[in-house]
């Protein structure tokens, strides 16, 4: 409570940043402690990884000191006011949190947890509950991660000369070169850091991990790189069309396998038409799915942050305009 109080009141943007990086490292603690590990392992690559990055970067193109507002937002007061007071009234209703009779513990988790590895054969029930029960609910997450990407590509896209781009940002946007202790480090860890987030990626049947994580881990790492030692370097690996038609290609991956098992006489996302041996199907479905879950995740986020880029390099190029 205390860090969120100090982000509201803060009117540095960078201090903000850093504080709700904060802020999601401790929410993934209490996610630890309530034994949510593979939530925890999230809310650490998102809200004190990824999110952090982005907003840097989101900073270096507004500027860091936050205006104060001029008038005062009372109707959104209001609004926010009333949604409270209904959230309230409709928790009134649900039980106490850890009562052991409530209707979660007596027929959903037991569902999930007893048949589980019967039905699906892996020891994540997490992963289980993710790629096959709610399979159809997660493949709505990756196309809305996948629409937030194209939503923000069209905000900020500000020159479709990409090529132009990166000789500038190669040039201007890495960091400080002085900083040498900085870059040599990264420059150690970074293959292990895309190491580790493919194990993520192929571990997630067995451990904490799968597709958003390790998305994200991988997004890091390369934009970490790019702040690092410049765009220009970054994108002779992974340039800005290689992006996007990943994020594409995860999403069709996903559905893909949802169409095969339709055209296989079973319902939508219905592993166990894949192979004769419905566990082997299950396996098939969510190691693919899982796949096209980590490369969406990953492509948008760094198609985002190459947004960014393109637009801070479009009002450094207006900026340093001689006028005529």
């Amino acid at each position: 409570m205390i860090v969120a109080i100090a982000i509201i009141r803060t009117r540095d943007l960078f201090a903000v940043t850093m504080l709700l990086s904060i802020y999601g490292l401790l929410s993934a603690s209490f996610f630890v402690t309530l034994d949510a590990v593979d939530v925890a392992f999230t809310e650490a690559a998102v809200g004190a990884g990824i999110s952090g990055l982005l907003m840097l970067v989101a900073i270096s193109i507004t500027g860091r000191k936050e205006q104060r507002a001029k008038r005062k937002p009372f109707i959104a007061l209001l609004v926010v006011s009333l949604t409270a007071l209904l959230l309230f009234y409709g928790i009134s209703d649900m039980p106490y949190f850890g009562v052991p009779d409530a209707p979660i513990h007596n027929h959903v988790a037991p569902r999930y947890i007893q048949d589980s590895m019967a039905e699906v054969g892996i020891p994540n029930v997490v992963t289980s509950v993710l790629a096959t029960y709610r399979a159809f609910d997660t493949f709505g997450e990756v196309v809305v991660i996948f629409t937030a990407g194209i939503g923000v590509l069209a905000l900020l896209s500000a020159s479709n000369n990409h090529s132009q781009a990166k000789n500038i940002v190669s040039d201007q946007n890495a960091m400080d070169k002085r900083h040498l202790v900085i870059r040599v480090v990264t420059k150690i860890l970074f293959p292990f850091i895309l190491l580790f987030a493919l194990y993520v990626q192929f571990h997630g049947d067995f451990g904490p991990g799968g597709g958003f994580q390790a998305g994200v881990v991988f997004a890091a790492a390369v934009i970490l790189y790019a702040m690092l030692f410049g765009m220009g370097e970054a994108t002779k690996v992974f340039s800005q069309s290689l992006v996007q038609f990943v994020a594409a290609i995860g999403v069709l991956l996903y559905a893909s396998v949802g169409v095969a098992t339709l055209l296989l006489g079973g319902d939508f996302f219905d592993y166990n038409y894949l192979a004769n041996d419905p566990i082997a199907g299950q396996h098939i479905g969510i190691l693919v799915i899982e796949s096209g879950v980590g490369c969406t995740v990953a492509a948008v986020m760094m198609m985002i942050f190459f947004s960014f880029n393109d637009l801070q390099e479009q009002q450094n190029a207006n900026n340093n305009k001689e006028p005529e």
